[in-house]
């Protein structure tokens, strides 16, 4: 089972800056994808950016232009730089592993603790 502990997160002001970090258990290059979701208070968690093991990366549209994932494979660590933060951007914020089937990932790691990202005006 793929274990991963997400870092990164904080307070920061609409309009400011924050890269998340997300340390995986195994060889990154062996999973198909990995992705970034997030889940705000009453809401369902969703995926946000995805990158393949060949480096092809996928936005939602509320990020598109604004957020950036990353890998490193000699860390096992993905990143996601997030620049133009909204009020909309506050949520809980995890990494997981992922599997394609037709045009859908789907996670299949363990879901770590996710790190907290407030926006505040």
């Amino acid at each position: 089972q793929v274990q991963l502990v997400e870092s990164g997160g904080g307070l920061v002001q609409a309009g400011g800056s924050l890269r998340l970090s997300c340390a995986a258990s195994i060889n990154i290059f062996s999973i198909n994808a990995m992705g970034w979701y997030r889940q705000a208070p009453g809401k369902q968690r969703e995926l946000v950016a995805t990158i393949t093991s060949g480096g092809t990366t996928n936005y939602a549209d509320s990020v598109k232009g604004r957020f950036t994932i990353s890998m490193d494979g000699a860390r096992n660590t993905v990143y996601l730089q997030m620049n133009s933060l909204r009020l909309e951007d506050t949520a809980v914020y995890y990494c997981n592993a992922l599997r394609q089937y037709s045009d859908t990932y789907y996670p299949f790691g363990s879901w770590g603790q996710g790190t907290q990202v407030t926006v505040s005006s």
